[in-house]
């Protein structure tokens, strides 16, 4: 039986219509398109097309069938950039909000800094890769199109370490970051760090180069300190933190909320991280960076005291879900710059409308929740003007935004 793809999910699955079953998801195809296969619940799982769509093109990498990693290499840029603004206005619109909302800066192919790749012990070796989709087969990737050409070329090293580390049945992941000074590589789910196993990992990073090796949290080498840029300074993060996916991404992201920010003397930074916006933020204002990991706040602050020219930085460890920064904290800034995770900020965002903040920056990696948390900033009194898109995650359904919040009427505190 055939089917028509009417649109595609927020998880980039066509969706098909059916008479008997409600709408049903097909991988990898794109609207207009006829495709042919077998219903298995919900999901056409390996889908035929009949009639192709005229955004369809030949996916680049040739991993592309057996990977997992990108989910819409068979679709053309102009249509995944138009895709990603609609998801974003229809978060919007589910919300009552209408928005100008820009065209996505994407990042460019072989630019992302910073994946998790997954490793097994075979009887030849090992095998690193990323899983296919919906599989735990692990598909080796030694032409991808999609990360820094050094983590490629770090694969054979990840193989040693895979062989040295993992037991025979386990599966080891790797977080693998670019930096400054070379790769910053954190493992999970390998052997238990022993004495004899420590020697042997120590060896492997002395002879291959890597910055830093980090094992099942605790550190095994550092030949140097995997640096990362915010700005003026340079930060170490933690093993396994949270950096934007690429160079390209953060700049657009970090000129997106300085622009927005203007020339605010003092600002909260919330959910801060290491300082991706924080030590940027600091060239021409004092900021406060507000994050619930510790080791996080004391990287931050170490790299505002190693840099020159930057005024004054204060870090508090504090978890924003749970104790949200109240009313008469948040008076004492001119502008407040929001990066939560996926969840958004509910919390949060409700002390800031109660408060006096005439300038609200938000960041987000989820549309739904920031049209949420946009929907109660706007009640509030707030306006939104524009989006700005960036699209780091390329060949994925994942779209981050940056938009400013302003008021004219502030509420009394």
């Amino acid at each position: 039986m055939e089917h028509r793809i009417e649109r595609l999910g927020h998880m980039g699955d066509g969706i098909a219509p059916t008479a008997d079953r409600g709408p049903v998801f097909a991988p990898r195809t794109l609207p207009g398109e006829v495709v042919s296969g077998e219903i298995i619940g919900d999901r056409i799982a390996a889908p035929k097309i009949v009639t192709p769509s005229s955004d369809r093109v030949t996916p680049p990498c040739p991993h592309y069938k057996s990977c997992g990693g990108c989910s819409l290499q068979h679709a053309s840029d102009g249509f995944v950039a138009a895709w990603k603004v609609d998801v974003v206005r229809r978060a919007l619109t589910a919300q009552g909000i209408d928005a100008q909302i820009h065209s996505p800066e994407t990042s460019p192919p072989n630019s992302r800094r910073r994946a998790t790749l997954s490793a097994r012990r075979t009887k030849r070796g090992a095998t690193v890769g990323f899983h296919g989709r919906a599989s735990g087969t692990i598909t080796e990737i030694p032409h991808c199109l999609l990360v820094d050409p050094a983590i490629v070329s770090a694969l054979p090293v990840l193989e040693i370490l895979t062989v040295e580390g993992a037991s025979r049945k386990g599966e080891i992941a790797f977080a693998v970051t670019v930096s400054g000074s070379g790769l910053d590589v954190s493992a999970t789910g390998g052997k238990p760090l022993d004495g004899p196993l420590r020697v042997t990992l120590a060896g492997i990073v002395a002879q291959t180069g890597l910055a830093r090796l980090t094992w099942d949290g605790e550190t095994v080498a550092m030949a140097e300190p995997p640096e990362q840029r915010f700005g003026a300074a340079r930060v170490v993060p933690p093993p396994g933190a949270f950096l934007q996916a690429t160079d390209h991404g953060q700049a657009a992201l970090t000129h997106a909320v300085l622009t927005a920010v203007g020339g605010a003397k003092r600002v909260a930074d919330l959910f801060a991280g290491c300082g991706t916006f924080s030590l940027p933020l600091a060239a021409k204002a004092e900021v406060h960076a507000v994050e619930g990991e510790s080791d996080m706040m004391a990287a931050l602050d170490r790299g505002w005291r190693g840099a020159a020219g930057l005024k004054r930085v204060t870090c508090e460890t504090r978890d924003l879900f749970r104790r949200p920064l109240l009313p008469d904290e948040l008076n004492r800034f001119d502008a407040v710059v929001i990066d939560p995770p996926r969840a958004g900020a509910e919390a949060q965002v409700a002390e800031i409308v109660q408060s006096r903040v005439a300038t609200v920056v938000m960041v987000s990696c989820n549309p739904v929740t920031f049209a949420r948390d946009a929907s109660a900033l706007i009640a509030g009194g707030f306006t939104l003007a524009d989006v700005t898109t960036v699209d780091q995650f390329r060949w994925s359904p994942h779209v981050e935004l940056a938009a400013r919040f302003d008021r004219r009427h502030i509420a009394t505190a």
